[in-house]
């Protein structure tokens, strides 16, 4: 796959960063609450942001593992939509897409009426 060698170390060097990250969510996750009553509720409120930012990156996470996925079975590239090439601009600018930015569009355009 020419040209891809530097997107597949970047998604692998991503995917080992969030890896760490979600390490870190969780143990924080995992400590106790303070005894104090306010200071449980901000600890509380502090685990719920944490726990957002959990969900995000194992959301991305996945991406990431479906673009390392796409690229083993010579799929990667390649839009799931319509089955144009990805431009290499596109996958340089967001390397897990697995949509041509004219299939991104009209499912976010689609999105936003719902």
């Amino acid at each position: 796959m020419p040209g891809y060698e530097g997107l597949r170390l970047q998604l692998e060097q991503k995917k080992n960063e969030l890896g760490l990250r979600l390490d870190r969510i969780t143990q924080n996750l995992r400590r106790g609450l303070n005894a104090d009553s306010k200071e449980q509720a901000k600890e509380l409120e502090d685990s719920e942001v944490v726990d957002a930012l959990g969900n995000e990156a194992r959301r991305e996470l996945v991406k990431i593992v479906a673009a390392l996925g796409r690229m083993d079975s010579g799929e990667f590239g390649t839009c799931v939509e319509c089955g144009e090439k990805i431009q290499l601009g596109r996958l340089e600018a967001y390397p897990y897409a697995d949509e041509c930015i004219e299939c991104a569009e009209f499912d976010e355009r689609k999105r936003r009426r719902l």
